[in-house]
C-alpha cells in the first residue's frame, strides 16, 4: 500500500477532520518509502519504539503521540534530532493520530476500555468522557482488580464515602483528570481516567465518587491495538504492537 494511500484511509476511519482542535498534527507526520507492508504501531514515538522499528525492518510507524506538539520548540537537537535522524535514515514514515484515536466510536481508546471492562456505552457527558453501565452492580474492590488484570498495572484510587457497589461509569483515556467536576450531575459511580492532579482527591471524596487514576500509557494502548488489528484484518498488512512501558 502507498504511504499517502494509508494515511487517506485512516484518516476516514477515525474521522480525523472533526471540528475539535488538536494539540499535534495527525496523520503522515514524517514521510518515508513510497510503499508499506509492515507496520509497527505504539502508545508514543519514543527513541525505543523507533529502535524496534528499525530492527524489525518496518516501512511505517503509527503511534498516538507522536511529534511537533503545540508550544513545542522547533529546535531539533540532542534527542529530538536523534529520534528524527533514526526515522530519516531508515526511511520510514511516521503517522500519528491523537484526539481521533480517543474520540472514535470504533476503534478508539475509549472503547477499547469499555470492552475490556464490560461498561456498555450509553453516551457522552462532553466530547471526550463517555458514560455508561456495567453488566452488574459489583464492588469496587472487584473492579479495581479487574482494572488491574486488564491494564497490567495497580490503579491509584480513592472515593471516601462513596457507594461500596458501583453500577454507572463515567471515563476519558490519558490525562482527563480535569473533567472530573463535569460528571458531578449525572450520578457518576465512578470517574476512570490516565493522571490525577492534587485537587482530584479532596473533589472526589468531598462528592462520595470513586476516583480511579489508571496510568495514562495503559488507557491510551488500546486504540492503536484497535487501529492495527483493523488495518490487518481489512487490507492484509503486517501490524505488530509494541509496549514500550511507561509507569505513568
Amino acid at each position: 500500500m502507498k504511504n499517502k494511500e494509508l494515511e487517506i484511509i485512516i484518516n476516514n476511519k477515525l474521522n480525523t477532520n472533526i471540528s475539535i482542535q488538536d494539540y499535534i498534527p495527525n496523520g503522515l507526520q514524517i514521510e518515508g518509502k513510497k510503499y508499506i507492508k509492515n507496520i509497527i504501531t505504539g502508545v508514543s514515538a519514543c527513541q525505543k519504539l523507533l529502535d524496534f522499528a528499525v530492527k524489525l525492518k518496518a516501512d511505517a510507524i503509527i503511534v498516538h503521540h507522536g511529534y511537533f506538539w503545540k508550544n513545542e520548540s522547533s529546535v531539533i537537537k540532542g534527542a529530538k534530532k536523534k529520534k528524527i535522524s533514526t526515522i530519516l535514515i531508515n526511511n520510514i514514515n511516521l503517522y500519528s493520530w491523537h484526539l481521533p484515536l480517543d474520540l472514535n466510536q470504533e476503534i478508539g481508546n475509549n472503547i477499547y476500555l469499555a470492552n475490556i471492562l464490560n461498561i456498555n456505552i450509553k453516551g457522552k457527558i462532553n466530547p471526550f468522557v463517555f458514560y455508561g453501565y456495567l453488566k452488574n452492580k459489583i464492588s469496587i474492590k472487584k473492579f479495581l482488580s479487574i482494572l488491574k488484570k486488564k491494564l497490567k498495572r495497580i490503579p491509584l484510587h480513592f472515593g471516601e464515602n462513596a457507594p461500596k457497589k458501583i453500577y454507572k461509569i463515567a471515563w476519558c483515556s490519558g490525562a482527563g483528570q480535569k473533567f472530573l467536576e463535569k460528571i458531578i450531575n449525572y450520578d457518576i459511580d465512578v470517574f476512570l481516567t490516565g493522571e490525577v492532579s492534587e485537587m482530584n482527591f479532596h473533589f472526589a471524596n468531598e462528592n462520595k465518587i470513586h476516583f480511579i487514576s489508571a496510568g495514562h500509557h495503559a488507557t491510551e494502548k488500546g486504540g492503536v491495538i484497535m487501529l492495527g488489528n483493523w488495518l490487518k484484518k481489512k487490507f492484509k498488512l503486517n501490524v505488530n504492537f509494541i509496549n514500550i512501558n511507561n509507569p505513568v
